[in-house]
C-alpha cells in the first residue's frame, strides 16, 4: 500500500507535467481513498469506466481522458453528478494525463507506437508526436498490418505515398490535422488516431500515405505503461479496463 499523495506527485513529475500546458487540468482531478493498493486505468473518463473500477477494488483510477476540460460548462449536471458519485461511493481517486502521456519518451503513447513500428524517433513532431525513419522500410500495407496486429484494430488507410515507406510520423488521438505538416517536413507517412473529412484529398495532393489506426487505440498503450511504472515502483496492484470503442 502507498499514499495516493506519494504516487500523484511522482507522476507529476516523472511525466513533467508542467512543461505541456493543457486543455484542462491535469493530474489528480478527484479526491478518494488517501491509501492505494490497487491501481486501475482506462482511456477516457465515463460513468462505465468508473463503475468497473468500484468493481475491481481500485483505489486510484488514472485515464487519459479526464472529467475536467475548458471548453465543457462547470455546471454539475445529472451526468457529471452520476459520474462524481460513482467515484465518491466508491472512494476512488481519479487522475487524469493527457498530452503529458502523448508526449513521454519512454511511457508515452507516441513513443510506444514507434516502438511497436520499429520507428526510431529521432525528432519531435507536432511537439509531443514523434518522426523518424522505419528499422526496416516497407509497403503501407506491411506497415498497416502491423498496427492491425498489435492494436487490434483495422486501421483507416489512404495510400497516396511511395511504393516503399522510409519516414514516418505519428501522433496519436484526434491528430488529423497535423497531416499537411507531416508531408511539408518530408514523412512517407502519417500515422494518428482518426481522419478528418479533409485528410483524403490533403494525402492525395500531397503525396503521403495516411494511416488512422484508432483514437481509442492508439491511446491505449500510454496508460497501461504508466499504471505500470507506478504500481512496480511501489508495489502495487494494477489493471487495464478495456471498454473497446470502434472511434
Amino acid at each position: 500500500m502507498a499514499g495516493r499523495d506519494e504516487i500523484i506527485a511522482f507522476a507529476d513529475d516523472y511525466l513533467e507535467l508542467g512543461a505541456y500546458p493543457d486543455y484542462g487540468p491535469m493530474g489528480l482531478q478527484v479526491v478518494g481513498a488517501p491509501e492505494v493498493k490497487r491501481i486501475a486505468c482506462g482511456v477516457s473518463a465515463s460513468l462505465g469506466l468508473f463503475r468497473h473500477a468500484a468493481e475491481k477494488g481500485a483505489q486510484l483510477l488514472l485515464v487519459h481522458h479526464g472529467l475536467l476540460w475548458e471548453n465543457e460548462s462547470r455546471v454539475i449536471g445529472e451526468r457529471m453528478r452520476r459520474r462524481l458519485e460513482a467515484l465518491f461511493s466508491a472512494d476512488i481517486s481519479l487522475a487524469a494525463y493527457h498530452l503529458a502521456l502523448d508526449a513521454h519518451p519512454d511511457v508515452g503513447n507516441n513513443a510506444l507506437l514507434a516502438e511497436l513500428l520499429e520507428v526510431k524517433p529521432a525528432r519531435r513532431f507536432a511537439g509531443i508526436g514523434f518522426g523518424g525513419p522505419l528499422e526496416r522500410p516497407c509497403s503501407i500495407e506491411q506497415l498497416a498490418g502491423q498496427l492491425e496486429r498489435e492494436l487490434g484494430r483495422s486501421p483507416l488507410v489512404f495510400p497516396s505515398g511511395p511504393d516503399v515507406v522510409h519516414e514516418v510520423a505519428i501522433c496519436s488521438g484526434g491528430a488529423a490535422r497535423y497531416l499537411a505538416d507531416a508531408a511539408a517536413e518530408g514523412y512517407d507517412c502519417y500515422v494518428t488516431g482518426e481522419a478528418a473529412e479533409p485528410s483524403m484529398m490533403i494525402a492525395r495532393e500531397a503525396g503521403i500515405h495516411f494511416v488512422a489506426a484508432g483514437h481509442y487505440a492508439t491511446e491505449t498503450l500510454g496508460v497501461k505503461a504508466l499504471a505500470r511504472t507506478l504500481a512496480e515502483r511501489f508495489d502495487l496492484e494494477w489493471e487495464f479496463l478495456d471498454l473497446p470503442n470502434p472511434v
